[in-house]
This record gives structure tokens, sequence and C-alpha cells, in this order.
């Protein structure tokens, strides 16, 4: 039976259970609640520059893929940057914007984006592929973009005759640690040192941790996660505040299965946190504050926190947000590549991205040589003798 592209700009017009059974064990910021309640509040929608173009492919009835694309009028929120290929497009006078990307908003985490049923393969997902083409071209879109995409998908994508940009971050793994202590036996004596000092002066300037989730959350640790958030935002001037009070309501409410957040306490308040998100065996760190300065304090809420709770149970990967390579490193996170996909209808500029794609590899492939070359002598400082 052949199959069909159709297009909606709302999610409430696909039932969740039909929708979440497509992201399967996917990507938890592509489950319907998620991308809802971006459209409920206002996160993503009119006045954004985010619109909501669902791509649904049926065969027959039956719904057998999706992709969840936005047409976009900048580049705020996507963490795959290409601001340089929009300046570039308007010193040649060529439009860069509107486009349409292939993404989870404003999350910048790895994924299937070409959503299939069980059973389904490259058939649907050419099918998407072809179907976001032709959505561009009636939108009158310069292009596509698919951010995050898997390894496989690359593949496709790639065969479609897109261009593939490969980045990396890091992500902490589990080797079967008993504890945080067992962890830490596989680093340098010296590296084991500095972060126990860490730790230690996090609990001699006063403040306690705990771990809150699922039905344990309460309004005080929504208020202290929107709080941390907003002071986060509002302390970087390339901070935007994408996100909403009413979005946070909406999480705890309906996602609040899938949060764990981290919150530090001192004096009796709160004075920081990590607002994560557990799906299956990966645990993802996504929003982080403090509303007061205190030393090592964002190393143990955002990093030694997450990898200890990710140890207690049983989760084999932490991602701990975008950025932060160095000192990411030096705490356990390696190194993993981050594909992207772009189509470029601009001429002149699909070229220039093409030649600046290639020298941008190349550049990875010897830093990534480089880390790994360092993770051979002494992964992060991580060696087994110490």
């Amino acid at each position: 039976m052949s199959l069909t592209i159709e297009v909606v700009d709302a999610l409430d017009a696909v039932p969740a259970e039909a929708w979440d059974a497509l992201v399967g064990d996917g990507c938890p910021f592509l489950e319907h609640a998620f991308l809802v309640g971006l459209e409920r509040t206002g996160a993503v929608g009119p006045g954004t520059g985010w619109g909501p173009r669902y791509l649904l492919c049926r065969r027959g009835r039956a719904l057998v893929g999706a992709a969840a694309l936005y047409e976009k009028t900048h580049s705020h929120g996507e963490f795959i940057f290409d601001w340089g290929w929009a300046d570039a497009a308007e010193r040649a006078g060529l439009p860069y914007y509107p486009k349409l990307v292939a993404a989870a908003p404003f999350s910048p985490v790895a994924g299937p984006r070409l959503l299939l049923a069980p059973g389904e393969g490259d058939e649907v997902r050419r099918a998407l592929i072809q179907g976001g083409r032709a959505l561009s071209r009636r939108l009158g879109c310069t292009g596509v973009h698919w951010l995050f995409v898997t390894a496989d998908e690359a593949d496709v994508l790639e065969a479609e005759g897109l261009a593939i940009r490969h980045t990396h971050q890091f992500h902490w793994h589990n080797e079967g640690y008993a504890d945080f202590e067992a962890f830490l036996a596989r680093f340098r004596s010296d590296r084991r040192n500095q972060i126990r000092r860490e730790r230690r002066g996090v609990v001699e300037a006063g403040v306690t941790l705990r771990v809150v989730e699922g039905d344990a959350l309460t309004a005080d640790d929504e208020a202290l996660a929107w709080a941390c958030y907003t002071h986060t935002v509002d302390k970087f001037y390339w901070g935007r505040r994408y996100l909403n009070r009413a979005f946070f309501a909406h999480l705890f409410k309906h996602f609040r299965h899938r949060i764990l957040l981290v919150r530090a306490d001192r004096g009796g308040r709160g004075v920081a946190a990590a607002f994560n998100i557990q799906k299956g065996a990966d645990l993802y760190g996504r929003y982080w504050g403090c509303l007061e300065e205190i030393r090592y304090l964002h190393f143990e809420v955002c990093s030694y926190a997450g990898i200890e709770a990710a140890i207690a149970r049983g989760l084999q990967r932490f991602e701990a947000g975008a950025g932060g390579g160095s000192h990411k490193f030096g705490r356990g996170f390696l190194p993993r590549r981050i594909y992207s996909a772009h189509q470029i209808d601009l001429p002149p500029l699909d070229r220039a991205v093409r030649a600046f794609l290639e020298r941008e590899r190349a550049g990875l492939e010897e830093e990534l040589a480089s880390v790994e070359g360092a993770v051979l002598k002494a992964p992060t400082g991580i060696d087994p003798v110490g």
C-alpha cells in the first residue's frame, strides 16, 4: 500500500498514544506531552519564530511515521549553530529565513528525528525526508535542517543528498560502577583528590543536596526550578527565556514521571537546582541555576550528583547538556559524535556550506583523535591503578 504525507500545525490533532508509539524508546523531548506543552504555553507558535509543521506518514489509515518540523524565522534555540551561514547569505544578498528544522525545540539532545512505527524502515524515512523537502518548497523556505539525528538517519539523509555536519558533546557512561567511589577509583590520584575536594567544599559551605523525582516533587521544587532557570538565563547576555513559567507548570503536572530534580539547600532555602529528565537508561541534564554563588556548586549539582543518581538507579548514560567540554572531560564525560543534516536550496550558499563542513569535519577529527589519544593514556585522568 502506498505512503501518504499529511502536515498538521498542532500536535493536539494527533492522539498522544499514536504519536508516542512512534517515539518509542527515543528522545523524551519529542514525546507528545513535551511538544504539546510547548505549544499550549506559547513557547512555540505565533510570535516565537517557531511554527509547528508536523509531518505524518500513513500507509492507508495507519500512522507509520512522523517528524516534528518547525518553520523558523531565526536560529535561536537550535544548538547546531548556523549563524555564520545566515550572515554569509545576507552578505551575498540571499535570504536565509524562513527555513524548516526538524528538532526537539530548545533541547540539544540526539535521537531519532524520523519517527517510525515498529517494523518500519528506510521506505518511511525517505518518504518523510521527501515530505520535508516538498513542504519547504510549498512554504517558500530556503531548505530543511535535520538536527541531532542518529548515525543511521544521517546515512539515509546523506543518501538523499543532504550535507552531513559532524559535531560532538561530552557524555558520561556507566561502566558498571557500584557507587561514586568506584567511579572515582578509575581516576588518577590527583584528579580523584580534586573531585573529592570539590565535593567536600560544597558540604563545608553548609549546602545539602537531595534528589527529588516523580510524585515526590512539590510546588516548592517547581518554584525553585523556575527561579534557577530564569536566574541563569538572565545572568548571561546571550541568554534568552525560551521557556515560560506556564511551561514549567505543565511539565511538573504532565511530565513529572520523567523529572529528576537535584536541589541544593542552605539555611533552609533552595539555592540551586539542576532539572534533569530520565527515560529508560538515560539521564538528560537540561536546566541549571544557582541563587547564591558557592564555589564548586555547579560541578556538584550538574555533574557529580547526576552521576551519583545515575549509578544508584542503574542508568547507563548521563548527558549533562551541551558545551563545557574541558571541564566535563576532566570529570568523566567522554566525547560522542553528533550529527545533523542540511539541505540548503540556495546553490551558492549550499556549495559554500558543503566546503565549510568538509573543513570543519577535518578539524573535528583532529580534535577527537587528540582526545581519544588522551583517553588511551589516561582517560579524563582516569587510570585503573591511580
